[in-house]
C-alpha cells in the first residue's frame, strides 16, 4: 500500500488535487508530487465578479487563481481552472439568501462542499481517470476494519475542520484523501517555504468567498431585490418594543445592536419570519436542551434504529468542543439531547456528532438543525432519556 492507501506504486497512481491557491492545497499538491504520485491541479471558480478579486483573505477570487496556477507551474504539474460560478451561485449562494430570508443561520461552506468541491470535482476528477481526489482539509480519514474509510477529527485542533465535513458521504470519503489531517499548520508553511512555493506566508482565507465585505445583508439585498422587510422586535411574552429593518440583521444569541433601552440585556432568542418578528428576552431562554436535525448524513458503522438512543458527543458550532449528547432516530431527521445546554443554538447551523468528545474523535454524521426547543426556566433537570423509569431505552455506544 502506498501513503495514500492504495495498493499501487506512486508513480502508477494519478491524483487530482483541489487547488485553491492558499498555502494548504498548494503543498498538498508539492508534497504529493515529492512523493512521486502523477499529480494534476484543478481550481474552480466559483466568485469573482471584481469585489473579491485583490481582497486579502477571501478564497476563489482572481488572485487565488493566479497563485494556483503559478504553483502548478512551479511543481510541473498540469493546471485547469473550471468554470463553476453558474452552479455556484445557484447551489451555494441562492440557497444561503433564502435561509437567512426564513430565519436561519446557515453556513454555506457545508453547502460548497456538498454540492460544488465533493461532488462535481469529485465526479471530474473520475473523469480525469484520477484514482483520488486530495485537498488540503484539516480532518482525517483512515482505513475501517470493516472496509471504507473513517473521517476524524484533525491533530490540529485550531485547524480542525470536520465540522464543515460532516455531509461527505461515505462513497465521497473512499475516493477523498486529506494528507495535511496529522499536520500542524506551522509544519505545512515551513514544507511550503522548503518547496519553494511563493505563497508560503499567504494569509489564510477568513470571509466567505462571496461576501468579501464581511457585510453579508448587503449580499442578500442584491440577491434577492425587496425581500428584506422591516418588522417588529417583540419580547418573549410578545409585547412590542421597536422595530427592525430586517431579520437578516439578526442572528440568535446577538446582544449588541438591537437599539432596545428597556433596563436588562436582552439577547436574540428566536427569529419568525412568518410574522418578521424579532424576540427577544433574557440570556437563560437562549439555553437549549433538544435539538431537531433534517438533511441527516450518517457515518456511524450501524445504523440509526427505530426508538433506540445512542451515546454521541455533539457539536453545535465550528468554534465549541464537542459535548456529551443523546441521539435517536426520527421520522423526519433525528433529535440530540444535550446533557449540559448550550446558548445560542440556531436553526439552519450544523449539528456535527462524533462518537466521542476527544481530539481525535471519529465523526459520525450530523444534520442541519431545523429547530431548538428551549425552556422556559434555567431550573432543567437531567433529559428523560438518562432516566430507565421514563421507559426510554438504554443509550448505547457508537459507532
Amino acid at each position: 500500500m502506498n501513503s495514500l492507501d492504495l495498493p499501487k506504486t506512486p508513480a502508477d497512481t494519478r491524483v487530482v488535487v483541489a487547488m485553491s491557491g492558499g498555502v494548504d492545497s498548494s503543498v498538498v499538491a508539492a508534497l504529493l508530487k515529492s512523493q512521486g504520485y502523477e499529480v494534476i491541479g484543478i481550481t474552480l471558480q466559483l466568485y469573482d465578479h471584481g469585489e473579491a478579486t485583490h481582497r486579502r483573505g477571501a478564497c476563489c477570487a482572481g488572485q487565488d487563481i493566479h497563485d494556483a496556477r503559478r504553483v502548478a507551474e512551479r511543481l510541473d504539474i498540469p493546471h485547469y481552472v473550471l468554470d463553476y460560478e453558474s452552479r455556484f451561485r445557484d447551489e451555494v449562494m441562492a440557497r444561503f439568501a433564502e435561509s437567512y430570508l426564513a430565519g436561519e443561520t446557515p453556513i454555506p461552506c457545508v453547502e460548497c462542499n456538498r454540492s460544488i468541491k465533493f461532488a462535481e470535482l469529485l465526479e471530474t476528477a473520475r473523469d480525469l481517470g484520477a484514482d483520488v481526489l486530495a485537498t488540503g482539509h484539516y480532518v482525517v480519514t483512515r482505513p475501517m476494519p470493516q472496509g471504507g474509510r473513517g473521517l476524524y477529527r484533525a491533530a490540529d485542533p485550531d485547524r480542525d475542520q470536520s465540522y464543515f465535513l460532516y455531509a461527505t458521504t461515505q462513497e465521497q470519503l473512499d475516493f477523498l484523501r486529506f494528507p495535511l489531517g496529522d499536520m500542524l499548520k506551522p509544519d505545512v508553511r515551513k514544507l511550503a517555504h522548503q518547496f519553494g512555493l511563493a505563497i508560503a506566508e499567504k494569509p489564510d482565507s477568513q470571509d466567505i468567498c462571496f461576501v468579501p465585505s464581511g457585510r453579508y445583508t448587503e449580499v442578500i439585498e442584491r440577491l434577492k431585490p425587496g425581500a428584506v422587510t422591516p418588522g417588529d422586535i417583540v419580547d418573549h411574552n410578545g409585547r412590542v418594543l421597536g422595530r427592525h429593518n430586517g431579520i437578516v440583521h439578526y442572528t440568535v444569541g446577538q446582544r449588541r445592536g438591537l437599539g432596545l433601552s428597556v433596563g436588562e440585556p436582552l439577547y436574540v432568542i428566536k427569529l419568525d419570519a412568518e410574522r418578521g418578528e424579532v424576540i427577544v428576552g433574557p440570556r437563560e431562554l437562549l439555553a437549549t436542551r433538544t435539538i431537531s436535525l433534517n438533511a441527516v448524513n450518517w457515518l456511524g458503522d450501524q445504523p440509526l434504529e427505530g426508538d433506540a438512543v445512542y451515546e454521541v458527543a455533539a457539536r453545535v458550532r465550528s468554534t465549541r468542543k464537542p459535548r456529551p449528547a443523546l441521539l435517536r432516530a426520527t421520522l423526519d431527521g433525528a433529535e440530540v439531547t444535550l446533557l449540559d445546554p448550550e446558548e445560542g443554538v440556531a436553526p439552519g447551523q450544523a449539528c456535527v456528532l462524533y462518537d466521542s468528545a476527544g481530539p481525535d474523535a471519529r465523526v459520525l454524521g450530523g444534520g442541519t438543525i431545523r429547530a431548538a426547543a428551549r425552556p422556559q426556566s434555567t431550573r432543567l433537570g437531567r433529559p428523560a432519556g438518562m432516566m430507565s423509569r421514563t421507559g426510554v431505552l438504554p443509550a448505547r455506544s457508537l459507532p
